[in-house]
């Protein structure tokens, strides 16, 4: 074989194995990309169902209940609310009214399955999207939270 036959191998390897980490590098990027959605974003069909992402806002006043490790209560941005479970303890900074964001998958009853909760001191850290939803439905931002519990319907 001659030396330009082997020169032209050891290329086409190396583009070979440059294309094969391009490859996984890519794949693993896109499987760790988490998306943020608002609860009125999730109400309108926006948010997967079948993949994990975060959805963010206040937790409404009296909606959390606790049952041992269990919690479950309800995040709004002002405009619409969505139900979030989660098995664990909570961030000591967990309170109502205040901001949180949460990170899981939607069931198919369109209640949300929290694996992650990240708790705010403050509206002031809250991701762009979830403050913006809230400058929306007039809520200013830094100001306490004034969100009831919507009645239950059974």
């Amino acid at each position: 074989m001659k030396a330009r036959h082997r020169r032209a191998i050891w290329v086409l390897l190396g583009v070979a194995a440059l294309g094969v980490a391009t490859a996984l590098v890519l794949n693993a990027f896109r499987s760790n990309l988490v998306f943020f959605f608002t609860p009125t974003e999730i109400a309108t069909g926006k948010a997967p169902v079948d993949r994990t992402f975060r959805v963010g806002g206040l937790v409404v006043d009296g909606s959390v209940a606790r049952d041992g490790t269990r919690v479950s209560f309800q995040v709004t941005d002002g405009a619409k609310t969505i139900a979030v479970a989660y098995q664990g303890i909570l961030p000591d900074l967990f309170k109502e009214g205040r901001g949180i964001v949460a990170q899981g998958r939607l069931q198919g009853d369109g209640g949300f399955v929290a694996e992650t909760v990240l708790a705010k001191h403050d509206e002031n850290y809250m991701p762009p999207e979830a403050a913006e939803a809230l400058k929306r439905a007039g809520h200013p931002i830094g100001a306490p939270a004034q969100f009831q519990t919507p009645p239950r319907v059974d």
